[in-house]
């Protein structure tokens, strides 16, 4: 892994190079830095690991264009940036810009396939390049995946208490998701007290935003198939916008199950990988709300094919992520190019992160103008961020010591 420190002192040989490029800028056109036939070289792979939780990525190349990615299973941090590093080699001096092949070779080449590390570590790096190839052209990316769909991109935030709901109201949210109020982890069976506390607080958040606000429930995969039944049929009166993993997610077949004795939009699919894995999900009709990961189920070339396959389903897309800014960007790209979006999630907007954060207006995002995804890295307002140790959190039953998911 690189140090932070030799990133930024390459900045200005990055603007060197960026301005000797010559004839190249002039045939593009003045938004585009090289024309499509001058030469393009992926030059160095770079991971950063950046507080909270994340893992940051640049892809640097000959004309002083680096591209940005996230390509990060959270607490595997390390596990990923030596996987990023164990592709570099392929990468290194091959031009960027044919992202699809790039991702048949990365995804194939490893003869073992798929999974969480070496899709997240591939998921990284075609985003990163798909910012290369938007900057090279100086075109958003969503401009390179057929124009925009919506003028802007609606937002959800994360809120489990009336004060943090109030909170995100006043910053400009307009839709919410929380977790099932429990006072300890959830058990195999429930007593009814647990399922009525579940639902009472659920009630108290429904009546704080009234019926014009979408409120969603995520379960995390932590309940039983049982206990979730009764808990969803518990919540029905208050229309969740979507329950998200009512039970483990590898478990397709007993959450098409669920999903067929509620009226409430099941949704599944940030520990879901590749086209693959989703074909599953939408041929038993698991769910009608599909959440792929951009930093894990493939990046922008296999997420907007995910939503191909989502849209023929009359299923929608709301792109996964708990993770930064890159991250956020990519969806925000994928959400402006695909019919079938329904709301992006995000922890952060990027304040301390990037230099332009995105802002929240009634709800929405505006789509980003620049090239590529869209955005530009803070590195003076990151140095203090550079670094992280972040697990898991492990999880006990108070009662007998055995582990429970979290």
């Amino acid at each position: 892994m690189q140090p932070f420190a030799r990133g930024v002192s390459r900045r200005g040989a990055m603007a060197a190079a960026f301005a000797g490029v010559g004839s190249g800028a002039q045939n593009a056109g003045k938004s585009a830095p090289i024309a499509p036939k001058d030469k393009l070289k992926v030059t160095k792979l770079e991971t950063i690991l950046v507080k909270p939780r994340w893992l940051f990525l640049k892809v640097y190349t000959n004309a002083g264009i680096v591209g940005l990615g996230e390509p990060l299973t959270e607490g595997r941090a390390l596990t990923c940036a030596e996987a990023v590093k164990e592709i570099e080699p392929y990468l290194i001096g091959k031009d960027p810009r044919p992202v699809a092949h790039h991702w048949q070779a990365i995804y194939r080449h490893a003869f073992y396939r798929g999974g969480p590390i070496l899709t997240s570590a591939l998921s990284g790096i075609d985003q990163a390049l798909w910012d290369i190839k938007g900057k090279a052209l100086g075109v958003p990316v969503y401009e390179l995946l057929g124009g925009p769909t919506r003028d802007r991109v609606r937002a959800y935030a994360h809120a489990n208490t009336p004060e943090q709901i109030q909170q995100r109201l006043a910053q400009g949210f307009t839709a919410f998701k929380t977790g099932p109020a429990k006072k300890r982890p959830a058990r195999y069976i429930e007593t009814p007290a647990a399922v009525q506390y579940a639902a009472e607080k659920f009630a108290e958040l429904r009546k704080l935003v009234g019926n014009d606000v979408d409120l969603a429930i995520d379960f995390h995969g932590a309940i039983s198939p049982a206990t979730a039944k009764l808990l969803i049929k518990a919540l029905e009166p208050y229309q969740p916008m979507f329950v998200e993993e009512p039970c483990q997610a590898q478990n397709h077949d007993v959450m098409a199950e669920i999903a067929r004795g509620t009226f409430l939009p099941i949704a599944t699919g940030e520990r879901v990988f590749t086209k693959w894995g989703f074909r599953e999900v939408l041929e038993k009709r698991a769910a009608t709300v599909l959440q792929p990961d951009l930093c894990h189920a493939g990046g922008i070339t296999e997420v907007r094919l995910i939503a191909g396959m989502a849209e023929a389903y009359y299923a929608s897309i709301a792109p996964h992520n708990p993770l930064g800014p890159i991250s956020l960007a990519a969806g925000v790209q994928m959400a402006a190019s695909i019919p079938n979006f329904l709301c992006q999630e995000q922890v952060s907007l990027g304040e301390g992160y990037l230099k332009k954060p995105f802002t929240v207006r009634d709800g929405y995002l505006d789509l980003p103008t620049g090239p590529g995804l869209g955005i530009e890295l803070d590195e003076q307002a990151m140095a203090d961020k550079i670094g992280h140790d972040w697990r898991n959190p492990e999880s006990y039953d108070a009662d007998d010591g055995s582990v429970v998911d979290w």
